[in-house]
């Protein structure tokens, strides 16, 4: 039987079947995000500590906006609009409104085949840069060998908003050195001073792509909505539901883990418009993202 239990002090949900293997700790005062998750017994994502969830937006949802903003500065609908610059360094807007708000739990159910956890974030004062509103919810399901996340976003308020939408995992191997990341594709984004996007490329991106000693963090444009992270242990098989899927991998200065990002939209998607959607007035926008693990042993 699944279990759930919300604990107060931090503020988090604990998901649990102890004969499956399987925990996940979702931190509801950190944007709802994943920080823990064990599939199978295998650690498939865990706490980055020392480095912290600021810095690193671990499992974090990035929406209006995945990635960066040049300058925080867009134009949309015949107006500039000024987002908070959040990475000083850069001086780049980057990864949206929600990764550090708190969400609410609207339903949870835990059952002998699985458990399913539902949360809201209600979005009702609009700010300067982006003067919307908006709920998003974001539905954990978890089983056996599997987690399914699915978001739902309602446009709240009376005009339509650009958007582009994220997940922003790190996953861990037992040795990174000798795991791999396999994809279709055939493009590449080019990145230039500030990781802002400068174009886009013909790739000859081996598949499949061996990390070793690779220092990334690159952007390629899908042809599948597969991507399978191979390691000494286990073997995940990414899936995404949709079109115009992106894919941003990252390693961090942390040891045997790496982002694996599924986007719908690249950096500066706001002024370059790749990826970009509109959501109307009292419109949903949806987007399914799996997980499946294999045994590699």
């Amino acid at each position: 039987m699944y279990r759930i239990n919300h604990l107060k002090d931090p503020n988090y949900l604990l998901v649990e079947h102890s004969a499956n293997k399987l925990r996940a700790k979702i931190h509801l005062s950190e944007g709802g995000s994943l920080q823990e998750l064990q599939l199978k017994g295998h650690p498939v994502i865990k706490d980055l500590a020392p480095l912290s969830y600021k810095d690193t937006y671990a499992s974090s949802i990035l929406f209006p906006f995945a990635n960066r903003v040049k300058d925080g500065v867009y134009n949309y609908g015949g107006k500039t609009f000024h987002l908070e610059v959040n990475q000083m360094e850069e001086n780049n807007a980057l990864h949206g409104l929600v990764y550090n708000k708190t969400f609410k739990v609207v339903h949870s159910e835990a059952t002998t085949d699985y458990a399913s956890v539902t949360l809201e974030y209600r979005h009702t004062l609009p700010s300067e840069g982006f003067p919307h509103t908006f709920s998003i919810q974001l539905n954990y399901i978890f089983k056996l060998d599997q987690m399914d996340l699915i978001v739902n976003v309602r446009n709240t308020s009376a005009e339509a908003f650009p958007f582009t939408l994220g997940w922003h995992p790190y996953f861990m191997s037992a040795h990174l050195f000798e795991s791999s990341v396999c994809f279709d594709s055939t493009k590449k984004i080019v990145l230039g001073d500030r990781n802002i996007t400068t174009g886009v490329s013909e790739t000859n991106t081996e598949a499949p792509l061996e990390i070793k000693d690779l220092q990334l963090d690159d952007c390629w444009i899908l042809n599948s909505d597969e991507v399978v992270f191979n390691t000494p242990n286990y073997k995940l098989q990414f899936n995404a539901s949709g079109s115009n899927n992106f894919l941003q991998l990252y390693t961090p200065p942390k040891e045997n883990a790496i982002a694996i990002e599924p986007t719908t939209g690249v950096s500066d998607s706001f002024n370059n418009k790749i990826g970009l959607r509109e959501l109307q007035p009292n419109t949903l926008f949806s987007i399914q993202w799996q997980l499946r693990i294999f045994d590699n042993n």
